[in-house]
């Protein structure tokens, strides 16, 4: 084996993914695996154990000469914060790089109040949370930010967001680079909900699709294992794919959305209009919980509303879990019933043939943990480990 070219292709940051997902314990482990050179495996790691990013222990009594010296991700004084915000409400999770959750708040806090409060506002929680784990703000490594519009991912700016007036184009990464440092990622919320979800709930599932249906209703989508976002990261807009008929008129401005159909504020509104008190979808889910026929029934109809569409996506994209969530997951029955019926009708039986079609695990987490992850994938992958290690160096 040519070491020199090995050597290229296994710097720092790499050995580091090889030590945190697991794949080797020791540096025997590493030499092995990547047919390096002992003195060249040596550097690595003593580098990494250096600044911190590794912790080296003994592992277990010796059986005769060196005791051999487990090697271990150091999750101390390296954190993240996941945040989730919400047409009306802002959940902030700090966590460790082994994705440990360390503290966590949610506040009630409208999106339509603008960039400036609601980011100071998560400002102010991360300083209180790092403050209650008596950690360092310079511990902070990354920051992941789920937010419920469009997002183009490359710059971290909102386009054109329907339910966030004032957010269009916002520089949201450079508002947390000044303040923490720090590189900030941002993404729509329910590709951060599939993140979340299927590297905590669904870790061995290599193609998911998250469905939100909550106010709107999106989807996520996970191909062989990673985030799918599309050329303009705006993959997953299911919520304005045709279903219904002109009587349906939706916010943006077309009739006959899935949204304007199936969407917690459309069922809400139709409840209305028979009398009863619903504005919201939460109302649909009180209203459902409390046994009334109308609400269940529409819950029912809505299901196989989203059941249409996605019995086209299962056969296009043929994935081996679909995950419900958003505020009318929280009546599963009556929803999964109806998505349930219209998937197995309308789709290929190879395409079901192992699909599993479940409810959020991650449940209201799903979203600030998947924002989590997203920053700790950022601030361990091998370039930006690389990049820390440069500027050490220097």
């Amino acid at each position: 084996m040519d070491h020199s070219s090995s050597a290229a292709a296994h710097s720092p940051g790499q050995v580091l993914t090889l030590i945190s997902s697991g794949a080797v314990r020791t540096r025997a482990d590493i030499a092995r695996l990547t047919g390096l050179a002992r003195s060249t495996v040596s550097q690595r790691v003593d580098a990494l154990i250096a600044h911190g990013f590794v912790d080296e222990e003994a592992d277990g009594p010796s059986t005769g000469g060196r005791p051999p010296r487990r090697l271990q991700l150091r999750t101390r004084e390296h954190t993240v914060a996941g945040v989730d915000l919400g047409a009306s409400h802002c959940r902030v999770a700090l966590m460790d790089v082994g994705g440990a959750t360390l503290a966590t708040r949610e506040d009630p806090l409208s999106i339509g109040d603008g960039p400036e409060s609601v980011l100071r506002h998560v400002e102010r929680t991360l300083h209180t949370l790092l403050k209650e784990a008596d950690l360092d703000p310079r511990t902070l490594r990354s920051i992941g930010v789920g937010v419920p519009g469009p997002v183009e991912f490359s710059t971290g700016r909102p386009v054109d967001p329907p339910i966030m007036p004032g957010w269009h184009q916002y520089p949201i990464p450079e508002f947390f680079a000044a303040r923490f440092g720090v590189r900030a990622l941002v993404d729509n919320d329910v590709n951060v909900m599939a993140l979340g979800e299927q590297r905590t709930a669904f870790p061995g599932c290599r193609y998911l699709l998250y469905i939100k249906v909550g106010t709107g209703i999106g989807c996520g989508i996970v191909a062989d294992g990673r985030l799918h976002r599309g050329a303009q990261g705006c993959a997953g807009d299911i919520g304005h794919i045709r279903v219904g008929d002109e009587a349906h008129l939706c916010r943006c401005g077309n009739s006959g959305c899935l949204e304007a159909v199936a969407g917690g504020s459309a069922i809400a509104a139709r409840l209305a209009g028979l009398g009863l008190d619903a504005a919201s979808g939460s109302d649909v889910v009180r209203l459902v919980k409390s046994g009334n026929r109308d609400a269940v029934r529409m819950v029912r109809e809505a299901g196989r509303a989203v059941g249409e569409v996605l019995a086209g996506l299962v056969n296009f994209f043929n994935p081996d879990t679909v995950v419900l969530g958003g505020a009318l997951a929280a009546v599963h029955d009556q929803l999964l019933a109806g998505v349930r019926e219209a998937v197995y009708r309308r789709s290929h039986p190879l395409a079901t043939h192992v699909l599993r079609i479940e409810p959020s695990r991650t449940g209201e987490n799903a979203a600030a943990a998947g924002a989590g992850i997203l920053a700790i994938e950022h601030a361990l992958s091998p370039a930006e480990v690389d990049r820390a290690l440069a500027r050490a160096a220097s």
